[in-house]
């Protein structure tokens, strides 16, 4: 069985790749998913990282990472853009749960930046309601990307999951501060459909 409870940024991370490593295989253990763990979950929660992924029916967190109850602090948003609410729920989760890693989960093919793509490609408004607040969010990135010379869709996603990374350490001083003394890092991954894998786009208090 893999180390359940990893107490480092660097033991988080490794725990997440080799999650990922089975649920590719199709060699998963489904570890922490018993009545057990339920019952020993029931007073308290100690997740080992927080994961803010886009809202993808295809991303379950747990499913793709091969963990259970209580490993994941999850907080999802179309497009993983951040507002207020994202900020307050991963302090949350590193303040209070004291989880030693954040991780933005992005995708290939991502309909928000897809869209925001188009948005910008087309020189139009974005859709109406409050899904044109999601898209106009996501837009800073595709034009970032755009003038870093990227022109298709995977390339907006990693450049929207560096700035997604780079966002949460910037806007939140409480991240900030646990970065730099070495007790929490935020990694950027996207994550391939097709396949199942992930790769890292950004880091913050992770070595290479």
């Amino acid at each position: 069985m893999p180390d359940l409870s990893p107490s480092s940024p660097a033991e988080a991370y490794a725990a997440l790749l080799e999650g990922n490593a089975r649920f590719v295989s199709g060699d998963r253990l489904h570890p922490n998913q018993d009545a057990d763990r339920r019952s020993e979950l029931a007073p308290r929660q100690h997740p080992f990282a927080v994961l803010f992924g886009c809202s993808d029916s295809r991303l379950a967190a747990e499913i793709i990472f091969d963990r259970g109850l209580g490993d994941l602090f999850v907080v999802r948003t179309a497009g993983h853009v951040a507002g207020a609410e994202v900020l307050g729920s991963v302090e949350y989760g590193v303040q209070v749960l004291g989880a030693p890693l954040v991780v933005v989960l992005g995708h290939d093919s991502c309909g928000a930046v897809t869209a925001a793509a188009e948005t910008v490609h087309g020189g139009g408004t974005a859709p109406a309601g409050y899904l044109g607040d999601v898209v106009e969010r996501v837009i800073p990135s595709v034009l970032a990307a755009r003038a870093l010379g990227g022109t298709g869709v995977d390339e907006f996603v990693d450049e929207h999951i560096r700035r997604s990374v780079d966002g949460l350490v910037g806007r939140s001083a409480l991240l900030a501060a646990e970065v730099a003394a070495g007790r929490c890092a935020v990694v950027g991954l996207s994550y391939r459909l097709a396949d199942g894998t992930v790769k890292r786009v950004a880091a913050h208090g992770l070595p290479e």
